[in-house]
């Protein structure tokens, strides 16, 4: 069977969905985000690539600091929400409970199962997006989400996005342990 091209595209699926979250004008704000991930395990660093357009940039770079929340499922309504509607044209400090740590003006959303609270390392420009590292300082969650001290993706039934079909999936079966699922595999003889 002859493989077929289908475009040089955003084709990393699945993205996962978070809200980004930045004091604006002294109100908590959120941008719901699928241009992130992880750059760097330790230090720990993660990226989230906005829009220059976005309304949360002016409250990142304003205060070097951001949060990166990770939503359930059944928030699917609430985080498509926030990324409909622009902080400066709607309060959304109202959508979620806000709380705070280390970081003052990280605002992070008690609903969601995990949040990062992030120092900003660098912003770096990039055609029309601006990409955000920050380095996380601290995690929070509530022990329901966590298995033996750790997240677990079963129980924090994130949600994740297909880009070129504009859909939001839930997380699927489990397949295996990472770093031993390959132990006894043998590759086809040539």
């Amino acid at each position: 069977m002859a493989k077929i091209k289908i475009g040089a595209k955003t084709f990393l699926y699945p993205m996962p969905v978070v809200l980004v979250g930045a004091v604006v004008n002294d109100k908590p704000n959120y941008v719901t985000v699928a241009y992130c991930g992880i750059m760097n395990h330790d230090p720990a660093i993660i990226a989230v690539s906005l829009a220059k357009t976005h309304y949360t940039n002016a409250g990142i770079k304003e205060h070097g600091c951001f949060s990166v929340n990770i939503p359930s499922a059944g928030q699917v309504a609430a985080t498509d929400y926030c990324g409909l509607f622009s902080g400066s044209r709607v309060d959304k400090s109202m959508v979620f409970r806000t709380f705070y740590g280390k970081l003052k003006h990280a605002p992070m959303i008690e609903e969601c199962p995990l949040n990062m609270e992030c120092d900003l390392v660098r912003s770096i420009p990039f055609s029309i997006d601006e990409v955000f590292f920050g380095r996380i300082r601290e995690a929070y969650s509530l022990k329901k989400y966590l298995t033996r001290g750790l997240p677990d993706i079963r129980k924090m039934d994130p949600i994740v996005f297909s880009m070129h079909d504009y859909n939001y999936w839930a997380v699927g079966r489990h397949l295996g342990r990472a770093w031993s699922s390959g132990e006894k595999f043998k590759p086809r003889a040539k």
